[in-house]
């Protein structure tokens, strides 16, 4: 049924405010207008209440509405060029504003203090809301603070429950490396470690190798070394080898460790005994003289030995508690709530593929363990610990290694040292979209519009972050996101980065020419990049 007119602006209206543009202009310069039906699904998809007319107008209330009804905005993001520090604080008239307190936590551990009086601020803006008035004031508090996360809390003076809100200071300009200061240009070359051959390795490049090509283009007079993105794949299925289509962007690769590399090795007579053997020693040759990679028989030979070495791992470290192990603790402290819903995951999705072949990924899992926050979900991975811990080990030794050859980089004295890279977005069957459901509107494609080289233009097939959503949780996985990928990173080139300001998201079902763009809050996530 075509919805009448009053609904048709309704719906209008609430796409404009939720980032979805109303038309885009193709490669020849052709405008194309959205239609209704895709402001719709995307709409959907962003999980926003459209089904019926009264929910129609109650989403469009709400996002009207939504942001008069809080004192402080989800997040706030200054960038240092802008001038003195200011914040919206939205508050509804009365006769007598009264005094509010603020406290100010900064990153580095320092507070700041003070008092807050609406009534002695300049409005910014005023509007009536269900009936009351309200009105948006600056507050500036007088205060310098230093690029990084903050904390701000607000209170009346009569009231000792506080509300708060993140804070992020933005520098002008990012981080430039002296070996860049005054124009100067470096170089170096550009290699996908996957395709790295070296008479050690099993057909596949390895960490081992990068910090090889480390010594090896220091020694040709290069600074840089530009490396595919190294995101966690699917060891469940190493078949599933493109870099910009992963499982996780928090995490690495783990068929790109070096076995031999791995400390335990020294210890553990059974992995040794198994690389020694002739068997083994011939299916790693196999590997290197073939002409693609084997990724399922590389997975293999390296599995048996990983599998032999966290198992020693297990008995000498983890159950005495040694030094090892206790570091090895350490590194799952820090990982946190994110490291633990990675390998959580992993040994699931290893479990019930074990069970059935046919289950590929976690939207095929028994309903019950679908939501990682649930109570099955505890109940298994506290049966499978085992399995869990070794895909926190796993992660542990790639991160060892990788930041063994970013060191190397630095010691000798690389100008950029690893140049990394970070794909666009995920797997909508993998660890990120499981752990973070509410994040993605996994139904939808992001692509592009036609154009020259594709006439019928682009699905990528992969799910985009919601960004309300995005917003809602103070950019938290974004930084998350960052931080990962630049940990051992000299530079970073970030795939799409157009992506920050906006991305063509493709209904489901849908032909890309029937997406739009849908726009992202590209000041806060360059201020924060």
């Amino acid at each position: 049924m075509t919805p009448c007119m009053d609904d048709q602006s309704a719906l209008d209206r609430l796409a404009r405010l939720c980032g979805i543009a109303s038309d885009y202009r193709d490669v020849w310069g052709q405008a194309h207008t959205v239609s209704l039906e895709t402001k719709r699904a995307l709409l959907e998809a962003m999980g926003v209440a459209i089904a019926a007319p009264e929910e129609l107008r109650a989403s469009l209330a709400e996002r009207e509405t939504g942001p008069w009804r809080g004192p402080l905005p989800p997040v706030w993001v200054h960038r240092t060029e802008q001038g003195p520090l200011q914040i919206p604080v939205t508050l509804p008239v009365e006769p007598e504003q009264g005094t509010w307190h603020w406290r100010l936590e900064g990153e580095d551990g320092t507070e700041h203090q003070g008092e807050f009086h609406p009534g002695a601020s300049q409005v910014i803006e005023a509007r009536e809301v269900s009936g009351r008035d309200y009105r948006c004031y600056a507050f500036a508090p007088d205060v310098v603070l230093q690029p990084g996360y903050h904390c701000l809390h607000l209170r009346r003076a009569d009231d000792p429950i506080s509300v708060e809100m993140p804070l992020i200071i933005a520098p002008a300009a990012c981080y430039q490396p002296p070996a860049l200061a005054d124009g100067s240009r470096l170089w170096g070359p550009m290699v996908q470690l996957y395709a790295v051959r070296s008479y050690r390795n099993a057909g596949i490049g390895d960490f081992t190798d990068l910090r090889n090509l480390v010594e090896l283009s220091h020694a040709a007079g290069a600074d840089l070394i530009g490396i595919n993105p190294l995101h966690s794949l699917f060891p469940h299925n190493p078949a599933h080898a493109s870099p910009y289509s992963p499982s996780s962007r928090l995490f690495h690769n783990v068929l790109y460790l070096d076995v031999e590399a791995i400390p335990e090795l020294a210890e553990c007579a059974a992995a040794r005994e198994l690389i020694a053997a002739p068997e083994y020693q011939a299916r790693i040759a196999a590997l290197q003289d073939a002409q693609l990679v084997d990724y399922p028989a590389v997975w293999s030979v390296k599995r048996e030995v990983l599998d032999r070495l966290y198992a020693d791992f297990r008995q000498r470290h983890l159950l005495t508690g040694s030094e090892r192990g206790q570091a090895f603790r350490a590194f799952q402290a820090a990982g946190g709530e994110a490291l633990k819903r990675f390998a959580r995951h992993e040994a699931l999705q290893e479990h019930f593929q074990q069970q059935d072949p046919a289950i590929w990924g976690w939207p095929v899992w028994p309903q019950a363990y679908r939501d990682p926050r649930a109570a099955a979900v505890d109940e298994l991975a506290q049966h499978q610990r085992e399995r869990v811990e070794l895909f926190q080990y796993l992660q542990w030794q790639a991160d060892a290694q990788l930041a063994a050859a970013a060191r190397c980089a630095n010691e000798l004295g690389l100008g950029v040292g690893l140049y990394q890279d970070l794909a666009v977005s995920i797997d909508r069957s993998g660890a990120d979209s499981w752990s973070e459901q509410d994040l993605y509107a996994a139904r939808v494609s992001i692509g592009a519009p036609p154009d020259d080289f594709n006439l019928k233009g682009q699905n990528w097939g992969l799910p985009p972050m919601v960004p309300e959503r995005l917003r809602e949780r103070a950019y938290a996985p974004f930084i998350a996101m960052l931080r990962e990928n630049m940990r051992h990173a000299g530079a970073l080139r970030i795939d799409h980065v157009m992506a920050l300001m906006r991305l063509f998201w493709v209904p489901p079902g849908a032909p890309p020419a029937e997406g739009a763009y849908v726009h992202y809050p590209v000041d806060d996530l360059l201020g924060i990049l």
